[in-house]
Order: C-alpha cells, then sequence, then structure tokens
C-alpha cells in the first residue's frame, strides 16, 4: 500500500512538473503575443494553449504514464485534445473578460491581468486532468485473463 501510494505522489509530482513546463511555453507565447498586440488577447490565448498542449500530451504520455509506441489518435491523443480544449474554453472566457476589464491599462499591468486570468482559469482544470488522465485516458490496462 505505501509503495503504490508512493508512486501516486510520484506521478503526481511528474505531472505537475509537465504542467509546469507547458505553462512556461504557453505564458511566454501568452505574453509576447498579448504586449505586442500582434493578436487579440482571445486569439493569443488559444494560440498558446495550441503551443503549451504540444509538449503537455508527449511529456504526460511518455514520462508521467510511461507509455511508449505509437500514439492512438482516437484513444489518446482526441480525448487529451478535448480536456485541453475544455482548460481553453474556460481560459478564454476569462481572458476575454479580462482583456475588456483592462482595456486601457498600461501594457505590462494588462498583460500580467491577462496572463493571471489564463492561469487561474487552468488551474481549475488541473486537478479533474490529473484524474482523468490517470484514471482512464493513460490507464494501465490489465492483460485479458486467457
Amino acid at each position: 500500500m505505501r509503495r503504490l501510494l508512493r508512486l501516486e505522489w510520484a506521478k503526481l509530482f511528474r505531472y505537475a512538473a509537465v504542467s509546469s513546463v507547458s505553462t512556461v511555453v504557453s505564458q511566454i507565447v501568452l505574453a509576447a503575443l498579448v504586449a505586442t498586440r500582434t493578436t487579440s488577447a482571445v486569439w493569443a490565448n488559444i494560440i498558446a494553449t495550441i503551443v503549451g498542449t504540444v509538449p503537455s500530451f508527449e511529456l504526460n504520455r511518455r514520462w508521467v504514464w510511461n507509455k511508449q509506441g505509437r500514439r492512438s489518435i482516437s484513444g489518446e491523443v482526441v480525448p487529451f485534445a478535448a480536456l485541453s480544449a475544455s482548460g481553453l474554453a474556460l481560459s478564454t472566457l476569462a481572458v476575454a473578460m479580462m482583456s475588456h476589464a483592462a482595456e486601457d491599462w498600461p501594457t505590462t499591468h494588462r498583460t500580467v491581468a491577462i496572463q493571471i486570468a489564463s492561469l487561474t482559469a487552468f488551474g481549475v482544470v488541473w486537478l479533474v486532468q490529473f484524474v482523468v488522465l490517470d484514471r482512464i485516458l493513460f490507464k494501465r490496462r490489465q492483460p485479458a485473463a486467457t
């Protein structure tokens, strides 16, 4: 039982590390696009989330859940994308609201406020996503009894 608990904590730690990497990547892209006003804050959030999802999927699949071999489009990629889309939807709503509220703020304050809105929304989704990834998406399948 202790070993199982230790393995779960280790997996949660690795998941947190992967989330940190993908969050840093996403936030750099978001900040650059918002600060330069290259796109609207909503489009910047969408682009940043897509960019951060790629390393998140690969690192979670390989390092956190130790999955090797070919990726299943219907069994892994599509469900992972759907989970990411739920975080994207919530964060896009938060970013849109903050962007509107901070429209006349100085660039640095506006950028940081939009980043905080995005991070807060994704934080809400984070634990739910871990449970879904662990219990459903990347769950180890027991071989069928013969």
